[in-house]
């Protein structure tokens, strides 16, 4: 009994300071200004694009593009190469191989006519990746990074990976809605393909090794149930060579964005990089442009490669209702005519229904969302596809 009692009094007391609980917003200063972002490197050997923006505050809802900047690569002690807007803040160059032996550096004028420049670094030769392994288990499909440089020139290293994945709807879609009528659909909104950038910061060195070699460097996890493997996933890794200080703004980057949030984390450490505006040293900019040449390498797996026990889901699981429109509903009109019905984005027709005796009856349909596959990818089949 006073065992009884104790667990509900301790109970009680639980209860009460949950009760207590209150969201707490700390409240912070907003920043006097807004410093410039410079994201991307230069390609000594093809396009350069580069991405201007200005840093937000906490509650901003959305980016804040750099537009209408002036950017140059310039050589040091030589010629210059202009980049153009190709779209707002995206800034690109023409395809450029540049001298191994020369120093480039990135020289930006923005709209309201600040000066900003990169530092001046030779161009890194970025070897070719060997492979891209792969192995599953019980946690997952684990992807690793595997290259080398018999030059022994490149030893530190930064990946980037384009994920992309085949998948179809919940139903395949017979019928399409045109003006006042309903028609024999031509084309396929069932399969459909989606690709999606990485954000994670991979980055590794050789300089402790006895060889300049990296192999099996875990890139990435898919859990078993990952809706990329369900049919065919492919992934295309970037790797490009790094200078030592390039390597360790990345790997910064990498610490204050990945490795906080206990009371045993290092504390995050200030991040400007090799970017300065070039009359007004209070004035910050941040991100380092390296200057180094990009490899490549893409790979397919098949889910018949996979375990048989792994379950992928579909991503459409919350789409399990397959509505009927029969004769008679409001908005129905005449057979192949629902005029009122399907004028709406929200409906997709699936197909026509029949009774036993082939008289017409009415149409099945879903919420387009889990009818047409184009509102998650495209339906266009990517020309690497294999």
């Amino acid at each position: 009994m006073h065992s009884l009692t104790k667990h509900c009094l301790i109970l009680s007391l639980l209860w009460l300071l949950s009760s207590c609980i209150t969201p707490f917003e700390p409240e912070v200063k907003e920043a006097k200004q807004s410093y410039l972002v410079v994201d991307g490197f230069i390609n000594s050997n093809g396009i350069t694009t580069i991405a201007l923006s200005r840093t937000l505050a906490l509650k901003a809802p959305a980016a804040n593009p750099e537009a209408k900047a002036t950017l140059f690569i310039e050589q040091e002690a030589g010629p210059r190469y202009a980049l153009r807007e190709t779209k707002t803040g995206t800034y690109t160059s023409q395809p450029l191989t540049l001298s191994p032996t020369a120093r480039y550096r990135l020289a930006i004028r923005t709209s309201t006519g600040q000066d900003y420049a990169s530092g001046f670094i030779a161009a890194q030769f970025t070897p070719a990746i060997d492979s891209i392994s792969w192995r599953a288990s019980d946690k997952g499909l684990q992807l690793y990074m595997n290259t080398h440089d018999d030059n022994s020139r490149a030893r530190h290293f930064r990946w980037e990976y384009e994920e992309t994945w085949e998948f179809t709807s919940v139903e395949f879609s017979m019928l399409v809605y045109t003006p006042a009528m309903l028609d024999l659909r031509k084309d396929d909104i069932y399969h459909c393909w989606r690709s999606e950038n990485s954000t994670a910061i991979r980055v590794s060195n050789t300089v402790s090794l006895n060889q300049n070699i990296i192999s099996q460097f875990p890139l990435s996890l898919l859990p078993p149930n990952s809706q990329k493997l369900r049919y065919k996933y492919s992934i295309l890794v970037r790797q490009y060579a790094l200078t030592p200080e390039e390597f360790a703004y990345w790997d910064l980057l990498r610490k204050n964005t990945e490795t906080l949030g206990t009371l045993f984390d290092p504390l995050p450490s200030q991040l400007t990089g090799n970017v300065q505006n070039v009359t007004d040293s209070q004035d910050l900019a941040l991100g380092f442009v390296g200057v180094h040449s990009e490899t490549s390498q893409r790979i397919f797996i098949e889910r018949g490669q996979l375990p048989r026990v792994w379950r992928p889901l579909t991503g459409y699981e919350d789409c399990t209702r397959i509505d009927t429109l029969t004769r008679g509903t409001p908005g129905f009109g005449l057979p192949g005519k629902p005029v009122a019905f399907f004028n709406t984005p929200l409906y997709t027709p699936i197909n026509e229904i029949y009774k036993g005796t082939g008289v017409f009856f009415g149409y099945t349909y879903s919420t387009t969302d889990c009818v047409d596959c184009r509102k998650r990818g495209t339906s266009v089949r990517p020309s690497y596809w294999q």
